[in-house]
């Protein structure tokens, strides 16, 4: 297992944020990862710019509620990714 490998070993098969450099944050399951996607199952790949709420808000809300998946699985560039942390990391 190489370093890469080992620091994401932290986060697969936990829910997780994907921060995205766009306006769009996507929180699901992380189940794998290559050289150039990260891969959610039961994934909310959420649009902002289609609501009020913030990004913050939005991710503190799926931390107390739950996601709500609109996808069974997604491949999430990682070249568009700002920051991984694991849903049950976010504070309030």
């Amino acid at each position: 297992m190489n370093q890469d490998d080992m620091v994401l070993a932290v986060f697969l098969n936990k829910k997780v944020v994907l921060d995205m450099q766009s306006m769009f944050v996507c929180l699901g399951t992380l189940t794998g990862a290559d050289h150039r996607y990260f891969i959610l199952t039961d994934a909310d790949v959420h649009d902002l710019r289609e609501t009020t709420t913030t990004r913050e808000r939005y991710v503190l809300d799926a931390h107390v509620h739950g996601i709500n998946a609109n996808r069974s699985r997604a491949l999430i560039m990682k070249s568009e990714v700002v920051s991984l942390s694991l849903l049950d990391d976010v504070v309030a």
